[in-house]
């Protein structure tokens, strides 16, 4: 039998299954906390950060990403306040600097404000999100997709060297790595640093669309799977 625990998520009360971690108890309650990283059944790492929370508790509050925070009793949630709207602003402007060509991490920038980009363009192929790492189901027991190397010079590639016959080419890493979406129309070179209009004016018919969640209606792969965007955006039963 599910025990269910009581939280308070920016004010909301909410009930919400024991062991579940706060950001999917968020997004069934409506409430969209943005995230990059996240695959649904897949443990979740907090790679990305943007999905960041306070847990207040006794009165103090600790910054820590809600993907990887399980639900407690009596457990109070903030994720919008100056500070942590402030530090995600951030963090999106970040991927946006280091994956500019990316659709996903565009789009997902501009619902968390991020109209310029103060840092140099990279134009990197990968953000280091782990979707394709954790997603990967590998063949005979063994991943061809791990991380590899440590800070600057951490990256996704076969575990020592492996040769790809390991992959049993189920494209999987591929429908969910925010790299494979249509790129982005818009300017992305040096000295260009701002988001394309093309994100801007999907965000705005977005934000005036009560009920519907950006994160699910922006790219295929990201969708966390409460909305069907056949039928214009509707809530699924």
């Amino acid at each position: 039998m599910t025990q269910y625990v009581n939280i308070d998520i920016d004010g909301m009360s909410i009930e919400a299954p024991k062991g579940i971690s706060v950001l999917d108890a968020a997004l069934d309650a409506g409430i969209c906390i943005p995230h990059l990283c996240r695959v649904p059944y897949v443990e979740d790492i907090g790679a990305c950060r943007l999905c960041i929370v306070e847990h207040v508790l006794n009165g103090r509050s600790k910054i820590t990403t809600s993907c990887t925070l399980r639900v407690k009793e009596g457990m109070v949630i903030r994720s919008n306040t100056d500070k942590i709207i402030k530090l995600r602003r951030n963090i999106a402007e970040l991927l946006v600097a280091e994956a500019p060509n990316s659709r996903a991490v565009q789009d997902v920038a501009k619902r968390c404000g991020v109209r310029d980009v103060r840092y140099p363009f990279h134009n990197n192929n990968c953000i280091l999100c782990g979707r394709c790492v954790r997603a990967c189901p590998g063949n005979l027991g063994i991943k061809p997709l791990t991380f590899v190397g440590r800070g600057k010079n951490r990256r996704v590639e076969a575990p020592f060297n492996l040769k790809p016959e390991l992959c049993n080419e189920c494209g999987r890493c591929i429908d969910l790595c925010p790299m494979t979406m249509v790129a982005c129309d818009g300017p992305m070179k040096t000295g260009e640093e701002y988001l394309c209009s093309n994100c801007e004016a999907k965000v705005t018919f977005i934000e005036e669309t009560p009920g519907l969640c950006v994160w699910c209606y922006f790219g295929e792969g990201f969708q966390c799977q409460r909305y069907d965007l056949g039928a214009g955006g509707s809530a699924r039963a």
